[in-house]
């Protein structure tokens, strides 16, 4: 049973729908990328594949559109995958469990891939509407977005044609960003030394945060489980004699810590 055919526009939400019941994680997006194609290949639309699950749709320009400028629209199909601690879902198997109150939507107890599913959805309804006159379109879809843009760097354009490209991977509707954007990825290696300890061991654990996107809500001042840890163990080392055997916390990149150990 459809949970967004009560959503407008109506053919976004249908995709969209559908996408979020393939499991698409960073690092598992051959079932979306062969979603991509199969959709591609059922109206006869030029598309391409490659071995990092990059996809190029193109779709030739309607009549009275030949000379007009190509359109390039591009997305990426992998998504975050985080839940709860509670929740037994496999992500990595499993479709979302889509829920709606008012004008949310959101998945029960996991991240919903609303980045950047919503722009493979759009994408999708931009192609499979016959009706809207348009000149060439052509679709990008790149994959591991998330952990490095390396669909993005490895991916082969020759067979497009446009040299403007609208990117679907804002965080505001309504919302024309130009501009640009970096990451950085840093390794810390840190030299120890260990010994015997005849203490007791005791697992400390701070859970239960609301977690976030860090880049698109990292001036919310949302707790990092990592940092809030880090604090506790310092004060921990004020108060008492402490031997740490082992730290851990987040899961992604990209997501703000919901949880951490030592």
């Amino acid at each position: 049973m459809s949970v967004l055919s009560h959503l407008e526009p109506q053919r976004v939400f249908a995709f969209f729908e559908q996408i979020c019941a393939i499991p698409h994680g960073s690092g598992n997006t051959k079932a979306i990328s062969d979603f991509v194609m199969d959709f591609a290949r059922a109206r006869g639309l030029e598309a391409h594949q490659d071995e990092w699950n990059n996809v190029i749709v193109i779709k030739g320009p309607s009549a009275g559109y030949e000379a007009a400028e190509p359109v390039i629209f591009q997305g990426h199909l992998d998504m975050v995958c985080e839940k709860t601690a509670q929740c037994p879902k496999d992500m990595a198997a499993e479709g979302l469990d889509l829920m709606v109150e008012g004008d949310t939507v959101y998945a029960k107890d996991t991240t919903l891939g609303g980045d950047d599913g919503i722009a493979v959805a759009m994408a999708l309804a931009l192609l499979d509407d016959d009706a809207l006159p348009h000149p060439r379109l052509e679709v990008v879809l790149t994959t591991e977005e998330e952990t490095g843009m390396d669909g993005a760097v490895n991916i082969d354009l020759t067979p497009l044609r446009g040299r403007r490209m609208l990117n679907l991977d804002s965080e505001a509707e309504g919302v024309l960003t130009v501009g640009c954007a970096g990451g950085n990825r840093t390794v810390c290696r840190i030299p120890v030394k260990r010994e015997d300890c005849p203490w007791g061991r005791v697992t400390v654990t701070v859970g239960g945060l609301a977690g976030g996107h860090s880049g698109a809500e990292i001036h919310r001042g949302l707790g990092n489980a990592c940092v809030l840890l880090g604090r506790v163990l310092a004060a921990a080392e004020q108060a008492s004699q402490i031997r740490i055997v082992s730290v851990t916390g987040g899961g992604k990149d990209n997501a703000i810590p919901r949880e951490a150990s030592a």
